[in-house]
């Protein structure tokens, strides 16, 4: 299956509003769907970290990043990605690229669509010359081991592979690692609102110093 990555624009509203309806159906939230409002915001405000996995004319995936200067304090969704429209938290002149969004239409995932698009980030952060790639990773098994173990233990058994997240797992096998679970990111039950802030590190940067050590905030 061929799969292309292109930048989205509010002309693709309708379609990428699609892989969010079946993506995220009811119980989920309509209102926590994509505006067109966001889109364009994106659009205009960084363009390359808008994009659409296109595959036979048709958008199956989405993803969405902006720029952020990250230094290791802990910081909501809703923070990094000012509430999803990105253009008061983009930092054109930042270093790291961090990723708030990203689905893929159910009838085309475990097909290598959402590899594709996080290739495409680590691209560009590569051309970007920044030195990583980070996300909020939502660890939705948690929930289950809640009663018998802390976030941050959880996260380490996910990562030593003796435990599997459906997310988590994903996550580390597109050559991502854990850096700080985040508490109260996002609001999600079977998270328990925690999160775990992942990163793939730019190559170039390989002997810098690990983005958990250093000091200062994600916006």
């Amino acid at each position: 299956m061929s799969v292309t990555i292109r930048s989205y624009t509010p002309d693709d509203f309708e379609a990428l509003l699609d892989v969010q309806r079946e993506s995220f159906p009811p119980p989920f939230p309509e209102e926590l769907w994509w505006k067109r409002e966001q889109i364009e915001a994106h659009v205009a405000t960084f363009p390359e970290g808008a994009m659409a996995a296109v595959v036979g004319g048709e958008i199956v995936g989405s993803a969405t990043s902006l720029i952020v200067t990250y230094t290791g304090r802990p910081h909501t969704w809703e923070e990094v990605s000012d509430n999803g429209y990105i253009r008061g938290s983009h930092e054109p002149d930042g270093d790291s690229l961090y990723g708030i969004d990203l689905c893929v239409k159910p009838a085309y995932r475990s097909r290598g669509i959402a590899a594709a698009l996080y290739n495409a980030r680590k691209e560009l952060v590569v051309r970007l010359k920044l030195k990583r790639f980070i996300a909020g990773c939502r660890i939705p098994g948690y929930g289950a081991f809640a009663d018998r173990m802390s976030a941050d233990e959880y996260v380490r058994r996910v990562a030593a592979g003796e435990l599997k997240d459906q997310v988590l797992s994903f996550m580390l096998r597109q050559g991502l690692t854990p850096l700080q679970v985040l508490d109260d990111y996002l609001e999600d039950e079977e998270s328990l609102n925690k999160a775990v802030l992942v990163e793939w590190r730019n190559p170039a940067f390989a002997d810098a110093p690990a983005a958990a050590q250093e000091e200062g905030s994600a916006r």
